[in-house]
């Protein structure tokens, strides 16, 4: 099945609500789509979702370096998917966000040949997941508290909030939330490096009789001897975000006991191949893995669900962020299901499912490349 042609466009699209963590603020997706067909007709979609400060790139330098990688694999076996990402991860060690993208659509082409969901074409069977919905930092307590309880009537029953706030300021905002939720509602708090060691200390201290999941990369990504500090002096788990991009990282935690929990985003480990080798080594170490996102659209948000179904190591889930769209852009895929506490249902299709609706892309902003394009 050698690539005829591939098709790289844009898809932006608003938030309702923007989400402010201490690296930045996220207020809309601004993603690059693309489209892999073979010479049969085959095809696969993928999505990338950069994060500059995270991945280091933007939608500006993925849409170049997806023509770059495009060329890169035009004309060869699309199934040879350890082969191509192989290649795609030689051509540049950075834009693991595109390459992401490269990686999902080529899964998709697989799953589909071989006629299965992507979930079983991955060794999955069909099961019960579910995702916790994000809160943003607010301003104020009362401002927690209205989207909290907005996210509450709409059926989810995990809380993810975004902590990092100065001092013990945090403390208030997530007490004042277990309060208004009550005991069996799930709730972890993600700091997105917001603290330094004392403040981690402190404040992971005096959320303790919170009842709290675990806290999500409390410190900087580069901070490897402070995460294992950390977790000899809290009661908590911690949770790697930031400080993990692919398999090599893994095994650097997981040797220094600086983490409890690993989060494998597609967008960091440059696609499913990568986040596979990710929650592998955490198995064998014993260790439970995550899944995450950026502000992929249900599209990148199908591939991911499909992995964490195909994995029963994946324990947690964090795939909500195409909830939080002014609009849905895709058809197919993943479908969020709040009145059974945001069970993600995954369709019984070929692939990962997904495609984007061709009348949200401008067809004079697709470039594509194939051999006539040359």
């Amino acid at each position: 099945m050698k690539i005829e042609r591939i098709e790289i466009n844009t898809l932006n699209v608003p938030f309702k609500h923007a989400i402010r963590v201490p690296i930045g603020i996220l207020d809309a997706a601004q993603n690059v789509v693309i489209k892999i067909t073979t010479e049969d007709g085959t095809y696969g979609w993928g999505e990338a979702s950069p994060f500059a400060p995270i991945t280091g790139d933007s939608q500006k330098s993925n849409l170049a370096m997806a023509q770059d990688l495009a060329k890169l694999i035009l004309g060869k076996n699309a199934l040879s998917v350890d082969v191509r990402m192989a290649e795609i991860n030689r051509y540049t060690v950075g834009e693991t966000s595109i390459k992401s993208a490269f990686d999902m659509a080529l899964y998709d082409i697989a799953a589909k040949a071989a006629q299965m969901p992507l979930y079983q074409f991955l060794g999955g069977e069909k099961h019960e997941i579910r995702t916790d919905i994000t809160i943003g930092m607010q301003t104020t307590i009362e401002d927690t508290l209205a989207r909290v309880q907005e996210m509450l009537d709409a059926g989810f029953d995990a809380i993810k909030l975004k902590v990092g706030r100065p001092g013990l300021e945090d403390v208030k905002h997530v007490s004042a939330v277990r309060d208004l939720c009550g005991p069996d509602v799930h709730i972890k708090i993600d700091s997105n490096q917001g603290w330094d060691l004392p403040t981690a200390i402190a404040n992971i201290n005096a959320m303790h009789p919170l009842k709290l999941d675990y806290s999500e990369q409390p410190l900087p990504a580069w901070n490897y001897d402070g995460l294992a500090n950390l977790r000899t002096q809290v009661p908590l788990p911690i949770c790697a975000d930031e400080s993990v991009f692919d398999h090599r990282d893994a095994l650097k935690l997981i040797n220094q006991k600086a983490v409890d929990y690993l989060n494998i985003k597609l967008g960091k480990s440059g696609g499913i191949r990568n986040a596979l080798k990710i929650n592998s080594i955490a198995e064998s170490a014993g260790m439970k893995c995550m899944i995450g996102c950026f502000a992929e659209s249900r599209l990148g948000l199908s591939a991911a669900a499909h992995l964490a179904m195909a994995r029963p190591n994946i324990h947690f889930l964090d795939l909500d962020c195409a909830y939080g769209f002014k609009s849905d852009p895709i058809k197919g895929g993943m479908a969020y299901d709040t009145e059974k506490g945001g069970v993600i249902h995954l369709p019984d299709v070929p692939g990962h499912g997904a495609e984007v609706d061709p009348e949200q892309l401008n067809p004079e902003n697709t470039i594509e490349i194939s051999k006539s394009s040359d």
